[in-house]
């Protein structure tokens, strides 16, 4: 580790994979070196291929004495590791000072580093990923050109799904993983606020994918979706305070909001309860759990759709106390696997209305990126590549914010924007 300007990669899962090819372009370009650490490093070694500049390490990243030398060692880390470990990480980065970018939420432990961060003159770029991250960018590209007009935005709203293609949309779920599948079991359960035509509305879990409402995607068709976590605090974020409606959504195919509250109500993404499955079937566990909660599968859908999941299936579990939402996960990560040749898909859609000169006016802004394959997924490559322009931004001295932010100012979302274009991810507007 010689290079001083090199890049520390931590986590090499689904959504890594086109974020380390583009690492390994990268750095043959300018003659920079990135180590990529995960706890699996026959993964890694697979991914990054015979690339010089690229190299594999596997450590627990509890250990804070290799951690640290990793950190030390580079000029910019990128953590794609699961949320509660970013503050590890983060904590690292703030003691001996190197930039940081996720792609998930800021939390709590991390905004209460703000002000060491910019005291340090460090960036710690979140949020700069997907849903969120490009949801970011392209909405305050937008928001500020109207507002540069003199338009008055009255309603927005933000709409962004990661499924699978129609070609191989092929169970009666409509849906298959292109990420982390824990993330999916729970979704939602923090249920959304949002705001629409000037009212406070709530949602809780037990009632999030009940009903959900549809919106027509130019050039593709209808989509179902349901409110994302806290819209409210990033209409604060975006300026758009008064706005009458702001909501921020996640994109579904109608049959999966349908099957996935039955899976709700019966418990099934209960952490707190544990189950001995060593005496259990897959089948069973559904069936029991079913009955229990007095839940009918009174339609043709939602019969194929947990005769899918394993309803008769009698194969049994036998891996001691697991908790509902543990065993759940296991069962879809087989059933809702990406087969080989299949692709994903991500679709978002803006949708603002607003005044200008006293007249109405209405945008829609869209975005579908198909995946290649089942590993060089939609979703790995709009979650890694704004990652990796940001950390080439940086390294090239052309981003030169610090502090803690998301990529909601100019500085940040027109170059990675116009890259993101160059690489074929590119909005359409109407």
């Amino acid at each position: 580790m010689t290079n001083p300007e090199q890049i520390l990669l931590f986590g090499a899962g689904k959504s890594a994979t086109v974020l380390i090819h583009y690492l390994a372009k990268i750095c043959a370009q300018n003659q920079w070196y990135c180590t990529i650490v995960d706890i699996d490093e026959k993964l890694v070694q697979s991914k990054i291929g015979n690339s010089p500049f690229l190299s594999a390490k596997s450590i627990p990243i509890e250990n804070e004495a290799e951690r640290k030398l990793l950190i030390a060692n580079t000029q910019l880390v990128i953590s794609l590791l699961p949320p509660h470990l970013h503050n590890l990480v983060a904590t690292s980065c703030l003691e001996l000072g190197k930039h940081l970018l996720t792609a998930s939420y800021i939390d709590d432990s991390i905004k209460k580093l703000e002000n060491d961060i910019k005291s340090k003159g460090l960036l710690f770029l979140g949020e700069m990923g997907l849903d969120p991250g490009i949801d970011h960018m392209s909405a305050m590209q937008l928001i500020h050109s109207i507002q540069q007009k003199g338009g008055i935005i009255d309603s927005f709203k933000s709409h962004c799904g990661g499924l699978v293609a129609p070609e191989n949309n092929n169970n009666p779920w409509k849906y298959k993983f292109s990420w982390n599948p824990r993330n999916i079991i729970t979704a939602g359960k923090a249920g959304a606020i949002y705001k629409e035509n000037n009212a406070i509305k709530e949602v809780n879990y037990d009632q999030m994918f009940n009903d959900c409402s549809s919106v027509e995607i130019p050039s593709f068709g209808k989509l179902a979706y349901y409110p994302n976590r806290d819209s409210l605090s990033y209409a604060s974020l975006y300026g758009l305070e008064t706005a009458a409606t702001f909501i921020r959504t996640t994109l579904r195919y109608p049959e999966f909001c349908s099957g996935w509250q039955k899976i709700v109500e019966a418990g099934f993404t209960l952490d707190d309860e544990l189950l001995d499955t060593d005496e259990l079937s897959f089948g069973r566990f559904l069936r029991d759990r079913l009955s229990f909660k007095k839940i009918s599968l009174n339609t043709p859908l939602l019969e194929q759709q947990f005769e899918f999941l394993g309803l008769y299936n009698n194969r049994s579990i036998h891996e001691g106390k697991k908790s509902y939402a543990a065993i759940l996960q296991e069962l879809l990560e087989e059933k809702w696997k990406l087969e080989k040749g299949d692709k994903d898909m991500i679709v978002m859609l803006h949708e603002i209305d607003y005044t200008l000169n006293n007249e109405k006016h209405q945008i829609k802004s869209s975005l579908i990126v198909k995946g290649d394959d089942e590993s060089n997924t939609a979703m790995a490559k709009t979650v890694g590549l704004p990652l990796g322009i940001a950390a080439k931004l940086i390294l090239e001295n052309r981003i030169n914010l610090r502090g803690l932010h998301i990529p909601i100012v100019a500085s940040i979302y027109k170059p990675v924007l116009e890259e993101l274009a160059e690489e074929g991810i590119q909005f359409e507007e109407n």
